[in-house]
Parts: structure tokens; C-alpha cells; sequence
């Protein structure tokens, strides 16, 4: 576990995307997507739900 990671994950927990999570903290979106699923990894847990749609 890294604390890059659960930076990446605080960020799309508050921003509510990882498209928005990566804009704020100046990375790439894949950049969040892999942090978060490294941390996912290391933890053997699904930490986020995602999804391909819209959010209403």
C-alpha cells in the first residue's frame, strides 16, 4: 500500500469520478484508475463501485 494511492482514492471518493479526481490532483485519469485499484489489490477488497454510465 502506497499513500499515493489512498490519495487517489480520497480524490474520487470527493470529486465523485475519476475523471474529476484526476484533474484535481494533475494526473492522468488511467494514472487514478491504477492507484485505486492498486490499493483495491493490496487491501483484497473492492473499495468503489464503477460503472460506464452518466451519473444523473
Amino acid at each position: 500500500m502506497d499513500l499515493r494511492h489512498l490519495r487517489a482514492f480520497v480524490a474520487v471518493v470527493d470529486a465523485g469520478t475519476f475523471t474529476d479526481a484526476a484533474a484535481t490532483l494533475g494526473l492522468t485519469q488511467a494514472s487514478v484508475s491504477r492507484s485505486v485499484a492498486a490499493l483495491e489489490a493490496a487491501l483484497g477488497a473492492r473499495l468503489l463501485q464503477r460503472s460506464t454510465g452518466t451519473w444523473p
